[in-house]
């Protein structure tokens, strides 16, 4: 199976279904974030879960813990695949999405979603997070926050591809990377501080690789994402 989740960076249910439709045959999954989510409700999943498709759902949960505990339960009620907390909310919190996502599928009867924890935004560098008072740099929270992650018994991190070789060093080879901020050579960085080519990612250890605008902003999305299918190897 491919390693790349798509972004679904859309505002309607009807946006995210053409892209499914074009894509599921190419990719290992689809990611529902605050856009659409916030634009359409939990029905945003649907065209995703209806079809039996994996679903990340990226809402970045980032509270105490008893409700990051309820927002994980409603997620897997949802059918998530996979979910994304903050790191930075500490052990409790990380905790408490871990033990609620293990509790509720047995109740439910369906697979566990795995659980990944943000590290530092790929939209921040050394010098835009010492604004918001983290000292030591990127290299160093994303370190300290990978290790709190494991430690805390989540499925893995979302970090940029620039610590991947970091976080594999701290955390060995079965903890999950989920790795947004890829960029093929030919595109545009957008808004992405640190970016790496699929390859590039794939090469230094990633899981996944969280591809939006290069492929679903592409004129023939499912042409773009066979190319880096086919770059990756």
């Amino acid at each position: 199976m491919s390693s790349i989740l798509i972004a679904l960076d859309v505002d309607r249910i009807a946006q995210a279904d053409t892209l499914v439709q074009q894509l599921a045959p190419l990719v290992g999954g689809f990611k529902v974030g605050k856009q659409l989510f916030v634009s359409e409700g939990p029905a945003a999943v649907a065209p995703i879960v209806g079809r039996g498709l994996r679903l990340f759902l990226d809402l970045k949960f980032h509270d105490i813990p008893n409700t990051v505990a309820g927002a994980v339960r409603a997620g897997t009620r949802l059918g998530a695949w996979m979910m994304t907390v903050h790191a930075s909310g500490g052990h409790d919190m990380l905790q408490a999405a871990r033990d609620a996502a293990v509790d509720e599928a047995a109740k439910t009867g369906v697979s566990r979603p795995l659980i990944v924890g943000v590290t530092v935004l790929t939209s921040l560098d050394d010098a835009r997070l010492a604004t918001v008072g983290a000292a030591g740099g990127v290299r160093d929270q994303v370190k300290r926050l990978a290790a709190l992650a494991q430690e805390a018994g989540i499925d893995g991190v979302v970090a940029s591809p620039q610590e991947i070789a970091l976080i594999r060093e701290t955390c060995g080879a079965d903890f999950a990377i989920v790795t947004p901020g890829i960029r093929p050579a030919s595109a545009s960085k957008d808004d992405q501080a640190r970016t790496m080519t699929p390859r590039e990612a794939v090469q230094a250890g990633a899981s996944w690789l969280v591809i939006g605008r290069p492929i679903a902003g592409a004129a023939d999305p499912a042409a773009a994402a066979a190319a880096i299918n086919a770059e990756i190897g």
